[in-house]
């Protein structure tokens, strides 16, 4: 399917991209995918289903990548089709754009890459949305840039996403007031309710996280008038194949989506 940035605002609600951090069946995905559109499909909330075909930015050499490239995107095509919603997923590097782009409806750009400048414009050429998450290592103003490359390269469909900035080795923190100032770029801007509670470079190699404290980071970001949310969900995260420390209990999203919409309800008043 084709969706715009206007499809995902139609209305007074925030839109959600959610789904698992990496896919990894495609009885898991659907799965996942079923219950979440049931769930925004009541409370009006538009839904983008998010998962990666490949993990390309772990700390070890044996940590989960993916089930195989063509197979997962393949799987992100069945997902988009059989439930009629748009999907989104990672690329890495310039040429994954255009073959990711004939499974998906949106391209997303990792924090770490959100400065490379083929990629951007890669992106930008399939017409596709790009989601570009904002470096850990970047102020929230210094995001116009990215934006612009893409812009520049001949696609208007951009959104910005804050995911938490680099606090100590081990640490991130949320500066909300991020959330406006990426917003008076002119582009949406999303928050990372999970990435932004990462715990990286812990001595394991495998990243930590603080997944009780997803409700605090996304109750914020909606008061402070975000205008979607990304939040990587699981069955069973402590069974996950990656990102497992920092994502919400899939039976846990319907009651944080209640709350988070009197609050959208409480600021428009």
């Amino acid at each position: 399917m084709t969706v715009t940035l206007n499809d995902l605002k139609t209305n007074d609600s925030f839109f959600l991209l959610a789904g698992p951090c990496v896919i990894e069946g495609e009885t898991m995905a659907l799965h996942i995918a079923e219950k979440i559109t049931e769930i925004t499909t009541r409370l009006g909330i538009p839904y983008v289903f998010k998962g990666s075909y490949r993990k390309a930015n772990r700390s070890r050499l044996d940590s989960f990548t993916g089930i195989g490239d063509e197979k997962a995107l393949r799987v992100l095509r069945k997902v988009g089709e059989t439930f009629q919603i748009p999907t989104v997923t990672d690329i890495h590097e310039s040429h994954e754009a255009t073959i990711a782009a004939e499974y998906v409806d949106m391209l997303q750009i990792p924090a770490f890459l959100c400065r490379q400048t083929d990629l951007l414009v890669a992106a930008a050429r399939t017409g596709k949305i790009v989601n570009i998450k904002k470096g850990q290592f970047l102020s929230p103003e210094a995001m116009r840039f990215a934006a612009q490359k893409v812009v520049d390269a001949g696609n208007t469909q951009v959104m910005l996403t804050e995911r938490g900035t680099t606090f100590g080795y081990t640490d991130l923190v949320v500066d909300f007031r991020g959330i406006p100032l990426m917003r008076s770029l002119g582009h949406p801007v999303v928050m990372d309710a999970t990435h932004s509670l990462q715990q990286p470079n812990q001595t394991t190699g495998v990243t930590g996280g603080l997944p009780t404290l997803i409700e605090t980071i996304a109750k914020a970001a909606i008061a402070v008038n975000a205008d979607g949310l990304f939040i990587e969900t699981h069955p069973d995260p402590s069974i996950a194949k990656s990102d497992g420390a920092n994502m919400l209990r899939l039976d846990a999203l319907e009651g944080l989506l209640q709350k988070l919409i009197r609050i959208r309800e409480a600021i428009q008043e």
